[in-house]
C-alpha cells in the first residue's frame, strides 16, 4: 500500500448500529481522520446515520462503499456472522479494513481473509483495543522487564446479565454467532494470548441455551511452560471484569475492565504495592484502534505489529477449540 501522508485519512463505516455510532464519535477526536462515507443494506438507514454524524456520502449497499475510490479504509461494524463476507468484499476491492471483534465466526474464515489481505498487499486488522490500551502495554513492558518474574497463571473474567433470550436478539441467535464466547470471551482469551501465547491444551465447560449458544463458559488453558489461564465469560451472571497475572516474583491486579483498563496494581514480595495510573479513557476507546490503523496507513504498512494477524488467527484457533469442547456450532459449519 502507498503511504497516505499528505491529507486526512477517509474512513468508510460499514453498518449503522450502536458500535458504528461509538466508533464515529471517537474518530472525531483522532487527528487526521475523517468519517467520509457510510453504507447499510438500506439506503434510508445509511442516510439517517450520515445526517446524524455529518458524513457526506451514504450508500444503500456494501458494494457501493467498496467501489468508492476516495475511501481509504473501512470499519466493519456488522454482527459477527457478516464479518467474513463484508471484509472479503472490501479486501477484493483493495480497501484497507479494520474489522470488529471477533474477527470472524471461526479460524477457517479468518485464515481466508488474512491470506487474501496478504496476497493483495492490503491492510487488515482486528479491532482489539485491549492490545492498544496504554495500561496493558505498560503491563507487558513490566513483565518483559521481569517485574513479576516468570508468569505462572493468568485469570480473567468478563460478563454481565444480558437481555432476555429472544428470537430477534443477536446475542442469543446462532445464525448471528450469538453466545457469550464470541461476544465477550474473545477478550479474556486475547488477554491470555498476549501474555502467554497460544495454549497447548484447552478445556472448557458451558451452560448452553435451548438454541445451542453459550450463556456462560469457563475455560482452562494449559501451556508448555506449565502456566495456566483460568478464564470465564457470561451473559447471565454479574462478573467483576477483573484480571490477575501471577508470577514467581509477584503479581499484577486489574480490578476493573481489564480489557481497557486505566490502571493496575503491581505487588512484589517485600515491597509496598505500586499503583499505576494510565491516561483516562477518551470517548469509548475506539480512538485507539483508529489511531493505530492510521499510523500504519501513513507508514504504508499492511499489518499492525501491535495487533498482528497471526495473533488474531491464534486467538480464533483457541475459540474454535473452546466451541468444540462445549458443543457450540453455528449454521453452515
Amino acid at each position: 500500500m502507498q503511504p497516505i501522508t499528505d491529507r486526512p485519512i477517509r474512513w468508510g463505516i460499514l453498518a449503522t448500529g450502536g458500535i458504528a455510532t461509538s466508533f464515529v464519535e471517537d474518530l472525531a477526536a483522532v487527528p487526521g481522520g475523517q468519517a467520509f462515507a457510510v453504507a447499510s443494506r438500506r439506503e434510508e438507514s445509511a442516510r439517517a446515520f450520515a445526517d446524524r454524524h455529518n458524513i457526506s456520502r451514504a450508500y444503500g449497499s456494501w458494494q457501493e462503499l467498496a467501489a468508492d475510490p476516495e475511501v481509504d479504509v473501512v470499519y466493519v461494524a456488522t454482527p459477527h456472522s457478516a464479518h467474513h463476507g463484508a471484509t472479503k468484499l472490501l479486501l477484493e476491492a483493495g480497501k484497507a479494513v479494520l474489522c470488529e471483534k471477533p474477527f470472524t465466526l471461526n479460524v477457517d474464515q479468518s485464515a481466508e481473509l488474512v491470506a487474501l489481505a496478504r496476497k493483495r498487499e492490503v491492510f487488515l486488522m482486528e479491532a482489539m483495543w485491549t492490545y492498544l490500551d496504554p495500561s496493558v502495554r505498560r503491563i507487558t513492558e513490566l513483565i518483559a522487564d521481569g517485574a513479576i518474574g516468570e508468569v505462572r497463571s493468568v485469570q480473567a473474567e468478563f460478563g454481565f446479565v444480558g437481555p432476555a433470550d429472544s428470537p430477534g436478539h443477536r446475542l442469543w441467535d446462532p445464525a448471528a454467532g450469538g453466545g457469550a464466547l464470541l461476544d465477550l470471551g474473545v477478550y479474556p482469551v486475547a488477554f491470555a494470548h498476549l501474555l502467554l501465547g497460544e495454549p497447548e491444551t484447552v478445556q472448557a465447560q458451558a451452560r448452553l441455551t435451548a438454541r445451542g449458544v453459550d450463556a456462560h463458559t469457563g475455560m482452562l488453558l494449559g501451556y508448555r511452560s506449565g502456566a495456566t489461564a483460568l478464564l470465564s465469560c457470561s451473559l447471565d451472571a454479574q462478573c467483576g471484569q477483573r484480571a490477575s497475572i501471577q508470577g514467581d516474583l509477584g503479581r499484577i491486579e486489574i480490578d476493573r475492565d481489564f480489557f481497557r483498563p486505566t490502571g493496575f496494581t503491581l505487588h512484589r514480595d517485600g515491597r509496598e504495592p505500586e499503583t499505576f495510573h494510565g491516561p483516562a479513557l477518551v470517548g469509548h476507546g475506539y480512538g485507539l484502534e483508529a489511531a493505530e490503523v492510521m499510523r500504519c496507513l501513513r507508514a504504508g504498512a499492511t499489518e499492525s505489529a501491535l495487533v498482528p494477524l497471526d495473533g488474531t488467527l491464534a486467538v480464533m484457533r483457541t475459540l474454535d477449540a473452546v466451541r468444540e469442547r462445549i458443543g457450540v456450532r453455528y449454521p453452515g459449519e
